[in-house]
């Protein structure tokens, strides 16, 4: 059971199952601990199967898929809205008389906020706790509205607290967030490359206090990074004749859009590429180690429940020798054809006769016999199970509940209404309640399917 979801999607249910315990009380579990019991593995494989019989019963199961669906599909609202952010980047840049762009200006509208961003998260990783941005948290808002399921509104901070848990949320939110940044500037970066081809710009620099000297320092050495991989970087005449006007020389319109273009390149792009490469390789490396940690002390008031002190212990008392019936004459065994009876009264002839391959685990009457029976039907389950019910009785929610119990915890399973004295009307509502849950009904027995598989 615990197999057929990936780690951190069976670890997110069982949180969110325990988060709604924490907040409401333990759930109605009677089941799903003896199906956790039942189960041949460790404490916190037991723990796990607790955790998803749960949220498969209560629909958080269905209620994950559909959050997972609207977080798709907000994951491809803001790969949009990346886009659409790095085209108004390079316009911006851009903007202005195209004779006379400052090119200063324009480098700072172009990786300024972006650059802003970054020593933002940097900050945060270094000396502070805060993992979140305003990018995550519109991506959750998102994922929540899109998935439509009230259910789903309980899943997002289940993930929240396991991520955090497990040291994982920073390199998962980073993830979205320098993939964000990343694809917004190479957006730009083919914007710009767009915008540079298809029309004339020329470049200039202004100021009133600094002198032409620290401008050509400071471009020189902004750019070396950049030459390294072949861009151009102006020289000190061509800086110094910028600062009066807007060169009229192809070649040095050139060179200023190939510097624009570099310094995009290694102080945006670079930056956020390499921090999305660290927190993929974080990310997967915590995803590979994810486990449930049973020792943890919150799921400590859970221990008893799924495996229980002298099993433990290594102390287990020898199991006993019949089901909790008179008609019973040894434990059930595996692959077994098994008949049971419930709430039958002095007017019914019980057992009746059976083939000798067929078990009789007798009349549940009791609260006590009901877990037994389950207990051990769940332990050892049947190929083959048989349900015998008087129609007389009303047919209740707790009988319809049993009556699933059981039958969950066969292969195949069949419902045999006695042939009693019974209302058309009951019987009828009997039938109903059956169908809906998709259980085979009949009046007759049908020993032959019992005792063969085949009707």
């Amino acid at each position: 059971m615990t197999d057929s979801l990936p780690p951190l999607q069976t670890l997110w249910l069982c949180e969110t199952v325990r988060l709604r315990e924490e907040q409401t009380g333990l759930l109605e579990d009677s089941e799903a601990c003896r199906t956790a019991r039942a189960t041949q593995g460790s404490l916190a494989q037991r723990l796990q199967v607790r955790g998803l019989f749960l949220a498969k019963r209560d629909g958080l199961l269905i209620a994950m898929q559909h959050w997972l669906q609207g977080a798709k599909l907000a994951l491809w609202l803001l790969i949009l809205s990346a886009i659409i952010a790095g085209v108004v980047l390079a316009k911006t840049a851009l903007s202005g008389a195209p004779q006379a762009i400052n090119i200063f200006w324009a480098l700072a509208g172009l990786i300024g906020l972006n650059l802003l961003s970054l020593l933002a998260w940097l900050f945060s990783l270094v000396f502070s706790a805060q993992t979140s941005s305003p990018l995550s948290q519109v991506w959750l808002w998102l994922s929540n509205k899109l998935a439509r399921d009230a259910k789903a509104a309980q899943l997002a901070p289940a993930l929240l607290v396991l991520l955090q848990r497990h040291n994982l949320l920073r390199w998962g939110l980073g993830r979205l967030l320098h993939g964000w940044w990343l694809l917004t500037l190479t957006t730009a970066l083919l914007s710009l490359i767009a915008l540079l081809a298809t029309r004339r710009y020329g470049f200039v620099w202004e100021s009133t206090i600094v002198a032409s000297d620290s401008f050509v320092t400071l471009v020189s050495s902004l750019g070396t990074p950049a030459a390294w991989l072949g861009f151009a970087i102006p020289d000190s005449p061509l800086i110094q004749h910028s600062g009066l006007q807007a060169l009229a020389d192809e070649q040095a319109r050139h060179i200023w859009a190939s510097w624009l273009l570099g310094m995009l390149l290694i102080y945006g792009i670079v930056p956020r590429l390499a921090c999305s490469l660290l927190c993929e390789w974080r990310w997967r490396r915590g995803i590979k180690g994810l486990q449930l940690n049973p020792n943890d002390p919150i799921w400590q008031p859970l221990h008893e429940r799924v495996q229980p002190s002298s099993e433990r212990l290594g102390v287990i008392d020898a199991a006993p020798t019949e089901l909790p019936s008179s008609t019973t004459g040894a434990q059930i065994k595996g692959q077994a054809a098994v008949i049971v009876a419930i709430e039958l009264d002095d007017s019914v002839s019980w057992p009746p006769e059976l083939p000798p391959q067929v078990f009789n685990a007798g009349v549940i009457d009791t609260r006590e016999q009901r877990r037994k029976i389950l207990d051990q039907l769940s332990a050892n389950p049947p190929a083959r199970l048989l349900i015998a019910c008087n129609p007389q009785r009303s047919v209740d929610r707790g009988t319809l509940h049993l009556i699933a119990e059981l039958s969950r915890t066969a292969v195949q399973t069949q419902i045999w209404l006695l042939a009693t004295d019974t209302a058309e009307e009951r019987l009828n509502t009997w039938q109903e309640q059956l169908d809906l849950l998709k259980l085979p009904h009949s009046r007759l027995a049908p020993l032959a399917w019992l005792e063969q598989g085949h009707e």
